[in-house]
């Protein structure tokens, strides 16, 4: 074994141990509050990942789209046709409230999918429940957050995961989340002129 060899070897071993240590007292297990925000693509993309590894372990969740309308997505198609028995999907929303111009009509539909949300989270057999642009809606006021943080705080069950995305995340809501990232951009096609691709973006 060379000198550069056995030097890397020691120093990975010395690694392996911290982690070990620290891992040992990471014993605590319980249901997320976990909020992805921020400028950048892949606030959704993320989540639905996190969906996708509940599937694949067969753990029921359910979705919640707040806003995107009834456009056909991949996510979407492969859970309804798929999944439907191990994930409840609801597309709640009209299409982005710049479409929609029609204050009322979009209250009353976030309104009715934060009345889903309650009802999947409430719901001890999901174990995940995503919220998909919903700091979009409260961001317009259609929901309120205090509303969100005093449900979320005291009503999720222990166990239940719950995962909320959109831009402009309220601080009582970073405040109370377990796990928060921020997407940011740093380049993005659309501004070169590219439009939303299937596949990439849906």
């Amino acid at each position: 074994m060379s000198e550069d060899t056995e030097r890397h070897a020691m120093k990975m071993a010395k690694k392996k141990a911290a982690r070990d240590k620290i891992m040992a007292q990471k014993t605590d297990k319980r249901g997320l509050i976990i909020v992805h925000t921020g400028k950048g693509k892949g606030k959704s993309t993320a989540a639905f990942g996190m969906i996708f590894r509940h599937i694949a372990h067969g753990m029921k969740s359910g979705v919640v789209q707040f806003i995107k309308g009834g456009m056909s997505t991949g996510e979407r198609d492969m859970i309804l046709d798929r999944f439907g028995d191990i994930c409840s999907f609801h597309t709640m929303g009209e299409g982005f409230t710049w479409e929609t111009q029609d204050k009322t009509r979009d209250t009353e539909m976030a309104q009715a999918a934060w009345a889903k949300a309650k009802e999947l989270i409430r719901d001890p057999s999901n174990s995940m429940v995503l919220l998909d642009e919903i700091n979009i809606a409260i961001r317009y006021d259609y929901v309120d957050i205090n509303e969100v943080v005093q449900f979320l705080v005291d009503e999720k069950p222990e166990m239940t995961h719950v995962v909320l995305t959109g831009r402009n995340a309220k601080e009582e809501l970073i405040e109370i989340a377990d796990l928060v990232t921020e997407m940011e951009l740093v380049k993005h096609p659309f501004r070169s002129g590219v439009k939303a691709q299937i596949g990439v973006e849906y």
